[in-house]
């Protein structure tokens, strides 16, 4: 499976096919080469609505769900297990509209992975991400909790 982030448009074409995003009217617009950014939008639709007419609370919480693990596997080439380990969302206005997430991984971040994996050790690395309108006012803060751990056959030590 080593071959499935060698290409980003790739992932990024599978994940906007992906039935729960594409559903949901969550569409990746940038996925950067070397996987370091990403933009992602929900698009306002009858279907993803709460009773109050504004975007869905869980629509919004699942535009950031598998976005941080694939970056990672993808900027790492799929040497490391990742996976959302906890989230929690701070939802600071109603989203009306088309929002927007962007998502960045740092240099800091980036060796801060490295260094605490060396050895084969796990890491929870956290990320905080916001939900933007069009406006570009706050709609949401997503904070999440990620498992890294080498895969075996990458582990130093």
């Amino acid at each position: 499976m080593d071959w499935l982030f060698d290409n980003a448009a790739w992932v990024r074409r599978a994940l906007n096919a992906w039935p729960p995003f594409w559903g949901a009217g969550i569409k990746i617009e940038t996925l950067s080469d070397d996987f370091r950014y990403c933009r992602v939008t929900l698009k306002s639709r009858w279907w993803n609505k709460n009773a109050n007419r504004t975007q869905f609370g869980g629509s919004m919480f699942a535009m950031t769900d598998p976005i941080y693990p694939l970056m990672l596997m993808g900027y790492f080439k799929n040497r490391y297990y990742v996976w959302d380990k906890a989230g929690c969302i701070n939802y600071i206005k109603p989203g009306k509209g088309k929002l927007v997430a962007e998502f960045n991984l740092t240099d800091g971040k980036l060796a801060e992975i490295a260094a605490a994996t060396e050895g084969g050790n796990k890491h929870f690395p956290e990320f905080e991400v916001t939900v933007q309108d069009k406006g570009g006012e706050l709609v949401a803060q997503v904070k999440r909790t990620l498992y890294v751990r080498a895969k075996p056959e990458h582990r130093g030590g």
